[in-house]
């Protein structure tokens, strides 16, 4: 109503490692708050009600809330995405999977990065990774690669402006 942010901690478990317990109370904790309309939800790589940090746990708390964010966010109905025409044009007991409609909106659904949706034999083939593997691998990757963006010269600017007017009131 008064368009304010609304911070609480919901990312949270008693967990004392990554695992099922904590991606559980996760999810549980972060929808329930999201579907509140809380928009700033803290905890992300907190273990053991927040006593540590797993940077593997952070990976996969970002994948839980980005189908959060999904989940609230809500999917868009139309006669498009209900696909109303292709099911008029299709009729009954016919394959839809491989129409031009399903192919075409598939890849807009929630996807994620480390959640395996494959059949076993292809997991298998693939290494059979656990979750956690697949975040410590994506991790790492990040820690590798990331390049964050540069400041502008204005935010720099009013950095340096702040410093010294800390600094000058120190002295």
């Amino acid at each position: 109503y008064y368009h304010m942010p609304v911070i609480s901690a919901g990312l949270t478990s008693d967990s004392k490692t990554a695992d099922s317990q904590a991606a559980h109370e996760k999810t549980l904790t972060g929808l329930l708050l999201g579907l509140a309309g809380t928009n700033i939800i803290t905890g992300m790589g907190g273990l053991e009600s927040g006593i540590t940090f797993d940077i593997n746990q952070l990976v996969m708390d970002n994948e839980i809330v980005r189908m959060i964010k999904y989940a609230v966010e809500g999917i868009a109905v139309t006669d498009e995405t209900l696909a109303v025409d292709t099911i008029n044009e299709m009729g009954q007991f016919n394959d839809f999977l491989s129409h031009e409609s399903t192919f075409k909106h598939m890849r807009t659904q929630s996807q994620t990065k480390l959640i395996d949706r494959r059949i076993r034999e292809d997991w298998e083939s693939a290494g059979s990774t656990s979750i956690y593997t697949r975040s410590s691998e994506e991790a790492r990757y990040i820690l590798e690669n990331h390049k964050p963006d540069p400041l502008s010269d204005a935010v720099l600017e009013t950095i340096r402006s702040i410093v010294k007017e800390a600094e000058a009131g120190e002295s």
